[in-house]
């Protein structure tokens, strides 16, 4: 009899999770009929992003973020991105071991994923394994992304809040995210807050904020939280800060904006990837790509025109697309 993997995952099976989990990361088509059945059941859970630099202490403040999640009686999913092997192409760290504390609560859930190559910070399939925790039923759902630097920016395409973490001892840290991870900050953490340049780091971040005039214009002054993470301080007012952050995303209507534009963009990457896809399939069949990549080498074509016969071809041959669907 064939298993109804989201039935089970409606039930609350967290063996149908891994395997529906498994099956997205590995791009197996057996996942996207169960994703249609689950997609009705979600739009509930709450997405936070944890993002900042590598060393910053992100798995430690999850960890204790989820201590007090947990105490107030909320259930929690966790998608933690690890850098990959180059050998396997599996995350390299596993399920965190600053998590393991929470692996036998079955209130959490808690799933390591390797980028496989994905820039920003994310897996390729981050943003289905985060619907499949949320029609699993778990009112948080954290995202702590690998710790890539500036380039770490497509988490807001997903978090309902951003939490940028910093520490001090980095150097120049403010000048070096500014063009990207600092931007998209809701909640700024100043995490190891013991160290020397604490203060100093601080005041950087204040005075940052000060000054942009978008900020103001947002209506959303984000904090600056200092915590001593692995000690357990400061995050009780961090927590704080996360739930003002969404109190004031429900209560000024910019979560239903926010989720929309993340719905919009979401669809078209969807259809960008299987338009990709398809056409790619249907270039390699007979080693069509490769003679055009070698006459556009020789320069007897050029890629530009190259793309638009293909285009056109393609499109005129649609009903071979309606098929694929």
């Amino acid at each position: 009899m064939k298993r109804d993997y989201a039935k089970e995952i409606l039930a609350g099976s967290p063996q149908a999770v891994a395997r529906l989990i498994s099956w997205l990361e590995d791009e197996d088509e057996r996942a996207y009929s169960i994703m249609e059945e689950l997609y009705p059941h979600t739009g509930r859970a709450y997405v936070i992003g944890i993002t900042g630099s590598p060393g910053a202490g992100k798995s430690t403040l999850t960890d204790k973020l989820i201590r007090i999640m947990r105490k107030g009686g909320l259930t929690v999913g966790v998608v933690a991105v690890d850098p990959s092997s180059p050998f396997t192409g599996g995350a390299l760290l596993g399920d965190r071991i600053r998590m393991s504390d929470h692996s036998t609560d079955p209130e959490v859930y808690i799933r390591s994923m390797a980028t496989r190559g994905f820039l920003g910070g994310m897996a390729k399939a981050t943003c289905d394994v985060v619907k499949v925790l949320d029609a699993f039923g778990k009112d948080i759902i954290i995202i702590e992304t690998v710790g890539v630097g500036q380039d770490e920016v497509d988490i807001v395409g997903l978090a309902d809040t951003t939490c940028v973490v910093l520490v001090p001892g980095l150097g120049d840290v403010i000048q070096s995210m500014k063009a990207g991870v600092m931007e998209i900050a809701d909640v700024y953490v100043v995490n190891k807050a013991d160290r020397d340049g604490a203060d100093q780091l601080n005041m950087e971040v204040n005075a940052r904020i000060e000054q942009d005039i978008h900020i103001k214009m947002s209506g959303w002054v984000p904090p600056v939280n200092k915590t001593i993470a692995v000690d357990n301080v400061g995050m009780q007012d961090l927590w704080e800060s996360i739930l003002k952050h969404r109190a004031f995303l429900e209560e000024s209507g910019r979560l239903v904006e926010k989720r929309r534009k993340q719905t919009y963009q979401e669809t078209l990457r969807m259809i960008h990837n299987e338009l990709f896809r398809l056409i790619r399939d249907q270039l390699s069949e007979d080693g069509r790509l490769d003679r055009l990549v070698e006459e556009i080498l020789e320069r007897k074509r050029d890629p530009y025109s190259t793309m638009r016969e293909i285009l056109s071809e393609w499109l005129d041959s649609t009903p071979k697309y309606k098929e694929a669907l």
